[in-house]
């Protein structure tokens, strides 16, 4: 999915109709490479998010406020100084290049009309907003980049501003037929890649849109095309161009089984067939904002939890290998009984060594008397030799009698272990972090100043209602998993999880005295346990329910982990998914 030239023109030419002419109220950073502008305009206000994010760099209008930190970072508070009750007099797109001005009005120190710039490029892991006043002089940048990062292109305080040059290509409303034919012609390439690494604003799904709409296979190379061939191919490539000019666009997310595909600022013909479905929106900021605001919220936890989730893969390993040393050891103990025969043996036969022997050979009455050759130290009796054995015996059946309940204990964190990697996955706020390393140090993976946090933790579970209208509770952690099931859920009601593996308890409240469930209920509630599971991304997870009646906590195990033995079985379907 590619933010390209033409969706940044979706964006512009929003932004022309909804925020020109209006005055900045508030300018936030809530995180390090993002913005949030709130202006005043028409009598509405609206939210502008900027973000340089590496992997999701995006601009448009939301709904949602973010929580700012309560120190302000520099660049913030250089934006605050100049842009707060500034006007925004225009905003305008370099052609179809990813690169977006918002150029704003206010007063200077001596009250004269001064006039400055955000500029917002969009690179990928380059991407940037940069701060310029009136003669193009970079004042500050979210991201600064100095010689040492880019010997090309300084972005610092002080320095001229200057174009990216990764981002200079043909403009489409510079090339005519002539100039068009006269590329293809020339390229020895396949033809979607020669649209996209030639001409602003197209990305590789553009120019393969752009073929499909003129009947070409993008991947052709251009050696092989028909002059009718790229003349149909010229015809769409202008159709864009045009629609772009007009703003006349039409958002649209392409979903494949309920998961987003693609999105573009127009309607699909490349995804126009069966087993797909293109969703339409009455803004391009409304896509954005469903598709990048959930996209965005996963990857800045992603961040936010690597280290916990790396302290966590490494506690699972280190219990692993101790999982391993133990089992070898108790399997080393399963000897302990030939030990005792041994002992044995040599006090019912002993009395016939003289002393000095290495081993003896007898009848083995546990065996159906079938002879056995025992070793023998030569430097004892045969009632030291028997002791030795005994001792040898009762060492390995106290070793056994540890080992069991040490490897029942690391096998058990190692399970909890796996559900709190599993409840990372599945964390979408601060929250949820600190209930997590709360569980952490509360059973001694972590020291306790990770553990003993000062914030009030307010994290929820999961509350959804079904298309039917029951109340769907699913915990995002193991703390949680305990509140749905033993303090939500009631004795009648339903609960699921994903079979054998660490996953969310999901509890549907029945209405029904009997606790009956119609069967759309069940299968939304199995698909929700299955996405909320380790086995997410695997087709035909199996799911255990039973009524929460049928659950018992673990005596003394961690918190969420139950025990039933009356439950039912069946396969989620993911086309049962409710989306949150």
């Amino acid at each position: 999915m590619a933010f390209d030239g033409f969706v940044l023109a979706a964006v512009s030419s929003e932004l022309k109709t909804t925020i020109e002419g209006g005055i900045v109220s508030k300018v936030a950073m809530p995180e390090k490479d993002e913005l949030l502008i709130l202006i005043r305009n028409n009598s509405n206000n609206y939210r502008l998010l900027i973000s340089a994010g590496a992997s999701l760099p995006v601009i448009y209008l939301t709904e949602d406020n973010k929580p700012s930190p309560l120190t302000a970072p520099a660049f913030c508070m250089l934006l605050r100084k100049y842009l707060n009750g500034a006007k925004i007099r225009s905003v305008a797109q370099n052609g179809l290049e990813r690169v977006l001005q918002i150029e704003f009005e206010h007063r200077d120190e001596l009250g004269d009309i001064s006039v400055k710039k955000l500029v917002f490029e969009i690179m990928g892991k380059y991407s940037n907003i940069i701060f310029v006043n009136h003669d193009n002089i970079i004042l500050d940048s979210i991201k600064r980049v100095p010689s040492s990062v880019s010997s090309l292109r300084e972005v610092l305080p002080g320095r001229k501003y200057v174009f990216p040059d990764e981002l200079k290509k043909r403009q489409p409303s510079d090339e005519d037929r002539t100039s068009f034919f006269s590329l293809i012609h020339s390229s020895d390439s396949e033809i979607y890649k020669v649209l996209y690494r030639n001409y602003a604003g197209f990305s590789p799904l553009m120019s393969q849109e752009v073929c499909a709409r003129a009947g070409i296979d993008g991947d052709m190379n251009c050696t092989l095309l028909s002059e009718s061939e790229i003349d149909a191919l010229y015809g769409e490539f202008e159709s864009l161009r045009i629609s772009a000019e007009k703003a006349s666009f039409m958002p649209t997310i392409v979903f494949r089984n309920n998961d987003p595909v693609e999105f573009s600022a127009f309607s699909s013909v490349l995804y126009d067939s069966d087993g797909y479905i293109q969703k339409i929106y009455s803004s391009i900021s409304l896509l954005l904002d469903e598709y990048y605001s959930a996209k965005d919220r996963y990857n800045r936890m992603r961040q936010k939890t690597a280290d916990l989730r790396k302290t966590v893969i490494n506690l699972i390993e280190r219990a692993s290998r101790k999982y391993d040393l133990q089992s070898r050891q108790l399997k080393d103990c399963s000897e302990k009984d030939k030990y005792k025969v041994f002992g044995d043996l040599i006090n019912t036969y002993g009395y016939s060594l003289s002393g000095g022997e290495s081993s003896f050979e007898c009848n083995n009455y546990y065996d159906n008397d079938n002879p056995i050759t025992i070793p023998l130290d030569p430097n004892r009796s045969a009632a030291q030799n028997s002791k030795k054995y005994y001792d040898r015996y009762l060492k390995l059946r106290r070793t056994e009698t540890v080992l069991k309940e040490e490897i029942r204990k690391t096998s058990s964190d190692i399970n909890q272990l796996e559900c709190i990697l599993q409840s990372l996955n599945t964390s979408a706020s601060e929250d949820d972090i600190l209930q997590i390393r709360s569980e952490l140090a509360s059973y001694g993976f972590l020291t306790s100043g990770n553990g003993n946090q000062k914030k009030k933790i307010v994290s929820k579970p999961i509350h959804i209602v079904s298309d039917d209208g029951y109340d769907i509770y699913i915990g995002k952690n193991n703390y949680q998993n305990e509140e749905v099931t033993f303090k939500i859920a009631e004795p009648d009601d339903w609960w699921f999880h994903a079979k054998s593996v660490p996953g969310s308890h999901v509890i549907v409240k029945s209405t029904d005295t009997n606790g009956v469930l119609p069967d759309k209920v069940f299968n939304q509630a199995a698909a929700l346990a299955a996405f909320y599971s380790k086995n997410k991304e695997v087709s035909g997870v199996e799911v255990d329910y039973t009524q929460r009646r049928n659950l018992k906590k673990t005596s003394g195990g961690p918190p969420g982990f139950v025990i039933y033995h009356t439950y039912y079985s069946m396969v989620a379907d993911d086309r049962f998914l409710i989306k949150i």
